[in-house]
């Protein structure tokens, strides 16, 4: 399973990720501001408040995506 180790939320609320295998990645977060606890984040100073812990993407008031789904749902970056 990979590893988140760097995120930076974008104000189209999508996260540019970087994961432990060396990939660059961008994950479209918007589908899932409509589901459950994630509708708080539909607030960008909420959204932009995303930091890596427990090797994922985390927001404050116990949010957070699981890794393999950042992983397999986002699309390579060109460096």
């Amino acid at each position: 399973m990979e590893s988140v180790i760097r995120v930076v939320p974008k104000d189209d609320f999508s996260l540019e990720l970087w994961f432990d295998d060396g990939t660059h990645r961008l994950f479209d977060a918007k589908p899932y501001l409509d589901r459950g606890v994630f509708t708080r984040l539909k607030d960008p100073v909420k959204f932009r408040q995303a930091f890596v812990a427990f090797d994922t993407v985390c927001w404050p008031g116990d949010i957070d995506i699981a890794p393999e789904t950042l992983y397999d749902r986002s699309v390579p970056l060109d460096d």
